[in-house]
């Protein structure tokens, strides 16, 4: 079972919950190494469940599985991310592995500066994903402290942790996590033959959401 770990390799907490413009939630901005674009790395394996682009290009992951929280509870778990420049490479039903760099830092929306706006949810995704908070703010459903949602371990270097106390992964409980390119070796397609002209390109192994690229003119066959 996964444990979510923060998703910078630098963290740089900017902004706290219940400051500023996250006055009501616990949202928080971090702004990683420096001024520069800093990637964001998925904090678990998870499907993306929303993307709206008309803001801050804020998109919505929700765990694949139930996941591990810090003080031990055992349940789904939904993040907000916002502010990316660019995410003309995600999807609706996209499964990103964790510890895969799938976002970034930005300056997309009502910001100042290169950073990352993310909020945890408990549970699955819900409604619209967000709410409006008393302050007039649009906050994730469910919202959650980071520190009681978020784990650190020694990939993470501390810059500013904004005096959160973040709970750590032993390094015997790293060493037995999958890593992404073991997710991926196990998600491979096997090579099929041809059989009535048709080529088997994918064996569905179980009930998920999947997505695929398509090229001008391509083909796409299904077998069932």
């Amino acid at each position: 079972m996964e444990k979510p770990l923060y998703p910078t390799t630098f963290m740089r907490i900017s902004q706290g919950y219940g400051e500023g413009t996250h006055k009501d939630s616990y949202a928080i901005d971090d702004a990683g190494k420096d001024t520069g674009i800093s990637k964001i790395k998925a904090p678990f394996t998870g499907i993306i469940k929303k993307i709206y682009p008309n803001d801050a290009n804020e998109v919505w992951l929700e765990s694949a599985e139930e996941v591990e929280y810090p003080d031990g509870t055992i349940d789904y778990m939904t993040i907000m991310f916002a502010h990316a420049n660019d995410v003309s490479n995600l999807f609706v039903g996209k499964r990103i592995n964790r510890g895969e760099e799938f976002y970034s830092e930005g300056t997309k929306g009502n910001v100042t500066g290169n950073h990352c706006h993310l909020e945890c949810g408990k549970g699955k995704f819900t409604g619209t994903g967000w709410h409006k908070n008393n302050s007039g703010y649009y906050s994730i459903n469910n919202g959650k402290k980071p520190e009681e949602c978020l784990w650190i371990d020694k990939t993470i270097t501390i810059l500013n942790n904004h005096n959160y106390q973040f709970k750590t992964i032993e390094e015997k409980e790293i060493q037995n996590l999958p890593t992404i390119e073991q997710n991926t070796k196990e998600e491979k397609p096997e090579e099929s033959p041809i059989i009535d002209n048709k080529k088997l390109i994918f064996t569905c192994k179980k009930t998920d959401l999947y997505g695929i690229y398509l090229k001008e003119n391509d083909k796409l066959y299904l077998e069932r």
